[in-house]
């Protein structure tokens, strides 16, 4: 149970950082792009009560921590964007929808930097501090990354959908309302099919796991770890 709990204590901040400065990042560069509709709900704020969604945020990621699933996997209450309200939509959705994957972006690289205050801790301490912002480092990768893939809703739909020919975006965007299904299929049903037969078909690892080992190599470099 100990191991448990300090498994928890040491995602728990991450975890929760990591989705209320992406989803506040949404929201913030809607609003100055025009639309208040974010704002208006209060969900420009780095209040984590703001963004938490019970089974997205809370639920899912405990249960996969206390059975120590090979992966940690969740969301955060989407913000609310009209892109109609934006000054220049086609454009601006792209902005808004690369704001929080790029606020991950930086977020990785501040902990990186913070790493270097660890020496300045006890054993214990340390140990704690740094396993916090490893584990911040990795989420706000995977979560630029995952969210970067060009799949509406995901934030990369959105960014695909704006930088395509009007048609096919407009083809890429009637995807919006399967495409969660779609990344869960990816996520639980095929690799579960895969292994039943066999095989390795976990296929967001290969997708996600050579960007996200680049851009860990490059945020290292930047923070002067190597």
């Amino acid at each position: 149970m100990s191991s448990v709990i300090y498994q928890v204590s040491v995602w728990i901040v991450p975890v929760l950082v990591a989705i209320t400065f992406h989803e506040a990042a949404h929201g913030y560069v809607a609003w100055r792009l025009g639309d208040h509709t974010a704002k208006d709900l209060g969900r420009v704020t780095f209040s984590p009560i703001r963004h938490i969604e019970l089974m997205g945020t809370i639920v899912i990621p405990l249960v996969l921590l206390i059975f120590r699933a090979p992966f940690l996997f969740g969301w955060a209450k989407p913000v609310p964007v009209n892109f109609t309200n934006l000054r220049k939509p086609r454009r601006d959705m792209i902005l808004v929808a690369a704001a929080g994957p790029g606020t991950n972006l930086l977020l990785a690289l501040i902990s990186a930097i913070l790493l270097h205050i660890v020496p300045f801790f006890g054993d214990g301490t340390g140990k704690w501090i740094s396993n916090n912002l490893g584990n911040s480092i990795l989420i706000n990768l995977v979560l630029a990354v995952f969210n970067m893939l060009p799949l509406p809703p995901l934030d990369g739909g959105r960014v695909a959908v704006g930088l395509l020919p009007k048609k096919l975006g407009e083809q890429l965007a009637r995807l919006e309302r399967v495409g969660f299904l779609i990344v869960l299929l990816l996520l639980f049903v095929v690799p579960l099919v895969g292994n039943a037969f066999g095989l390795d078909w976990n296929l967001l690892v290969w997708l996600l796991g050579a960007p996200v080992d680049v851009l860990f190599r490059l945020v290292m470099v930047l923070a002067g770890h190597f």
